[in-house]
């Protein structure tokens, strides 16, 4: 096996130029921090993206900031917070090793991504190669760019079987000056659903939502969170300090909420959701997305099948599920019939044994739709072969 680091773009365009004539795939990694996400990569080479590294740009007044697609996500996160900024997306703290490039590739949002949107939303343009071996560019430094069509949202999401990113462009946002966090204790998951709909529901602006049943919560290191003795229901508040303030009085008032999280021990609280570190790391575990409405559903149907935990975002939206003795398929079948039959949505293998990610699809099946784009941008599969299941 091969491990290959390119230092710039050209380097970049001549590695892959060089595996489409041998015809040897290349599997694509920054800091590999996702590496457990999904399929295996069936490829016998890397391409490590790490030293494509750096902030390029940042034009604060302009809340745009460019970055080498291997840019650690925490050096990034330290320089916005610098500005008093941040990427609205609330991506997940994975590990130190995080790349920007990895968050968009897999498009991975945290809690806030609810009412602030998805990575893709807040990427704006990039240089990559293609997997002919062809640097190409996309979107620009503005929100209104049109140039064709939209490739970002392409990208963001393709876990790098269309191309590799060299250069993100990325559109961020104020940092809120103040956060709190209004929890609820001891509702039922159906009950907790209800409550957070009601709260994104209200003039209070809820920035996050999330439910934690009893087992979750307890494993939390906040100590209001894991003193709580049952399920804690949780609403995030951001924003300019008088006004947070007031709205979370007035949303407590309209919850009957018992406690209220400050500063620190709310952003503990929401990364331990956004990682799903509150369930056991010892299970097989799926990320479902499904409407809101529908995750309590899915949550019983699986329930009933097999031993489950569960953790709630996106008020219900995501359902994190951790399963012990899955069974052969690592509950795959009784997992997406349960999101099947509660109207639909995307169940993901986020996290498994090797050898049970090798035979149980980790994502949905592919479209022909997305066939025919792999096709077009990476005809002879070199770039992340068998990752999203072709």
């Amino acid at each position: 096996m091969t491990t290959w680091r390119p230092s710039d773009l050209n380097e970049l365009r001549e590695i892959i130029a060089g595996a489409v004539a041998d015809g040897q795939p290349l599997e694509i990694v920054g800091g590999g921090t996702k590496r457990s996400i999904g399929n295996l990569s069936q490829a016998a080479h890397t391409l490590d993206l790490r030293a494509l590294s750096g902030i390029r740009a940042y034009e604060a007044n302009e809340l745009v900031l460019v970055a080498g697609a291997g840019t650690p996500l925490a050096q990034i996160g330290r320089e916005l917070e610098s500005k008093g900024q941040m990427l609205a997306f609330d991506p997940p703290p994975l590990g130190p090793d995080q790349t920007i490039g990895g968050v968009i590739a897999a498009n991975l949002s945290g809690p806030r991504r609810l009412t602030a949107g998805a990575a893709r939303d807040h990427f704006l343009g990039f240089t990559a190669v293609s997997g002919r071996g062809e640097i190409f560019k996309a979107g620009g430094r503005v929100v209104k760019n049109v140039t064709g069509y939209d490739l970002p949202k392409l990208m963001a999401g393709s876990w790098g079987t269309l191309a590799a990113l060299e250069e993100v462009v990325l559109k961020v946002l104020p940092r809120p000056e103040k956060t709190r966090t209004v929890l609820l204790f001891g509702r039922c998951d159906r009950e907790a659903v209800a409550a957070l709909a009601r709260g994104l529901g209200s003039p209070y602006e809820v920035t996050s939502a999330a439910h934690l049943p009893a087992a979750a919560a307890a494993r939390s290191s906040v100590g209001y969170v894991a003193a709580a003795g049952s399920a804690v229901t949780a609403l995030r508040l951001e924003g300019f300090g008088p006004s947070v303030e007031h709205r979370c009085r007035a949303l407590r008032d309209l919850l009957g909420a018992e406690e209220e999280l400050h500063g620190a021990n709310s952003r503990v609280l929401w990364d331990e959701i956004a990682t799903a570190s509150l369930l056991p790391r010892d299970r097989v575990l799926w990320r479902v997305s499904v409407a809101p409405s529908a995750g309590p559903e899915v949550a019983a149907a699986v329930a009933r099948a097999l031993d489950a935990e569960f953790l709630y975002d996106w008020a219900g939206g995501l359902v994190w599920i951790a399963l012990a003795e899955a069974g052969g398929d690592g509950g795959a079948a009784i997992v997406r019939d349960a999101v099947r039959r509660a109207g639909g949505g995307h169940a993901t293998l986020f996290r498994a044994p090797d050898a049970l990610r090798a035979a149980v699809p980790g994502f949905e099946p592919a479209s022909s739709l997305a066939r025919r784009i792999k096709e077009a941008f990476d005809p002879l599969g070199i770039l992340n072969p068998g990752r999203m299941g072709f």
